[in-house]
């Protein structure tokens, strides 16, 4: 069974698409049979791997509504072992529509767990707020990635975020456990960056990943581009960085390396 990942903060800005993006098309590239689920009505996600959101007909909307089942969602995208269910601007109401629905929690779960069988790596891309998409998300999810980026005011809601991941952890996701926070957009010359990653460090022991993605040019162009970075440019910093970052969650997962 394949493990369900979702890539959450609450705050915008801080690489939670790009990590999800990255990561996801770095398990691909190291063979692993990676599925990109688009979360976010922004529908960046979906633009990044090289689809555009407004010509997409069946998206994760349709799959949480009950339009559509997520197999008939699933699209192939350029990088080999890397399938994308896709969000279009349908996904800004479903927020209100689910109020009303059954089990309006367990939406997503009951739309993707079906398909842990078909993939080795499920990874969600959440929308930048902790309203009704992200709790389907992380009540699906098996753990969660928290981009948090080495700048001011870093550690700023991410005690609501944890506590948020308790409540769903006790209330409807016993599963769920933290994957790693990951330190983003990461400059060695700043003082306040290492700063950062120190404070981080200090407080959140034991789940801060060892990899840091830093600051990149060439992982700013790429979603640009519809491409994710190690398509984009195989050779640059952001590439190695999320390739080790993709090395070191299979490691933690008992996967060779």
């Amino acid at each position: 069974m394949g493990k369900i990942i979702a890539v959450v903060n609450q705050k915008g800005g801080v690489g939670k698409t790009t990590t999800a993006v990255n990561l996801a098309a770095s398990l691909a590239a190291l063979e692993h049979k990676t599925l990109l689920i688009d979360s976010d009505p922004q529908a960046n996600a979906t633009s990044g791997v090289g689809f555009d959101g407004n010509e997409v007909e069946t998206s994760v909307y349709d799959c949480m509504i009950g339009n559509a089942t997520a197999r008939d969602a699933i699209l192939t995208t350029e990088t080999p072992h890397l399938d994308l269910l896709p969000a279009n601007i349908n996904l800004v109401g479903a927020e209100v529509e689910m109020i009303s629905m059954d089990r309006k929690d367990f939406r997503m779960r009951d739309c993707i767990y079906e398909l842990k069988k078909d993939y080795e790596f499920i990874i969600i891309d959440c929308a930048p707020s902790l309203g009704q998409l992200t709790v389907n998300a992380l009540v699906a999810a098996d753990s969660v990635i928290i981009p948090v980026q080495c700048e001011y005011f870093a550690l700023e809601g991410l005690g609501q975020l944890l506590n948020t991941v308790r409540i769903i952890q006790n209330a409807m996701n016993s599963n769920l456990t933290i994957e790693g926070i990951l330190l983003t957009m990461y400059d060695s010359r700043l003082k306040l960056a290492n700063a950062v990653v120190e404070d981080v460090k200090l407080h959140c022991k034991g789940i801060v990943f060892e990899t840091i993605i830093a600051r990149n040019i060439r992982l700013s162009e790429a979603p640009s581009h519809g491409k994710p970075i190690i398509t984009y440019d195989i050779q640059s910093r952001g590439t190695v960085n999320y390739l080790n970052l993709a090395k070191e969650i299979l490691s933690n997962n008992g996967y060779p390396i």
